[in-house]
């Protein structure tokens, strides 16, 4: 398996790849994307026209993966068939990055829910010993993504304190995603920008930024279903400072406007991701 911090296999401002987008993407020759991101789940298997389809994507695009039901720190025994199979689908489509969320999703069947770890020294072992398991089946180093959550039940350290040991211990890297940060800093009451900074910065492969639901002012619900707000943008400023002009994906999962709005929110991003090229960083990361 590759060692060492690892940089993503692709650069600038992509979009997750949502089957309604096809067609707009499949016309767009002119503007198209840097990159797409998919859950191999959603592609897995799938054969006739639409697989057919799929692989006329991976073929013109670059491509990263990011996966929904490895369960890493869920109860049941890992998955260890599905893991090959998303080692097949990586191999045959010649991606070669693949993350998941740092959370389970599974007990007794699927929860269809990104559900809270434990914030414990015992979570983290367990976490990182299924991980690194994951790594030498797929040969891979993988990301997990810090995600956003409502409640954290048995906590007995802090989520950034979570964060870096699971990282450290397991050997694998940071799908930083800002949106999550902001949604928890408002939920749970902490500093953004203090939370950024307290990351393994050197560890992120590339970042996710998404729009969110405002309930009170004191709640925000992760929907990836609105455009990203002034708060999150200023957030992702404030994350190329520290990092530079890292690969940035864009989610949109329901609620998606036209393919020229959504090119224009990305446009937005790339701008700010282009500008921290020119002014270099607070901190220490991969160049891309």
């Amino acid at each position: 398996m590759p060692t060492g911090t690892h940089r993503a296999s692709v650069q600038g401002t992509g979009v997750g790849l949502r089957r309604a987008l096809m067609g707009p993407l499949a016309d767009d020759h002119e503007h198209p994307p840097a990159f797409l991101e998919v859950a191999p789940e959603n592609w897995m298997g799938v054969g006739g026209a639409l697989g057919r389809r799929f692989r006329a994507f991976s073929e013109r695009f670059a491509f990263v993966t990011h996966g929904l039901s490895l369960d890493i720190g869920g109860p049941a025994p890992l998955d260890e068939d599905h893991v090959r199979g998303i080692r097949d689908f990586l191999d045959a489509h010649g991606i070669a990055d693949y993350t998941e969320h740092l959370s389970y999703t599974g007990d007794h069947g699927h929860l269809y829910d990104l559900m809270p770890i434990p914030f414990t020294e015992e979570a983290v072992e367990y976490v990182a010993g299924r991980v690194r398991r994951v790594q030498a089946i797929l040969d891979r180093r993988i990301a997990l993504e810090n995600v956003s959550y409502y409640a954290s039940p048995g906590a007995r350290m802090s989520e950034s304190a979570f964060i870096n040991a699971v990282i450290e211990r397991a050997d694998c890297d940071l799908l930083l995603d800002v949106n999550n940060v902001f949604v928890n800093s408002i939920n749970a009451g902490y500093d953004a920008r203090a939370f950024i900074d307290s990351l393994p910065l050197a560890r992120v492969r590339y970042l996710h930024v998404a729009g969110h639901w405002t309930e009170p002012d004191d709640l925000r619900i992760d929907t990836h279903g609105a455009p990203v707000c002034d708060d999150v943008f200023a957030l992702l400023d404030y994350t190329y400072q520290c990092l530079g002009p890292v690969p940035t994906l864009l989610e949109r999962d329901f609620n998606i406007p036209p393919w020229p709005e959504l090119r224009a929110e990305m446009d937005a991003i790339e701008a700010r991701r282009s500008a921290a090229g020119a002014v270099g960083t607070r901190h220490s990361a991969p160049a891309v």
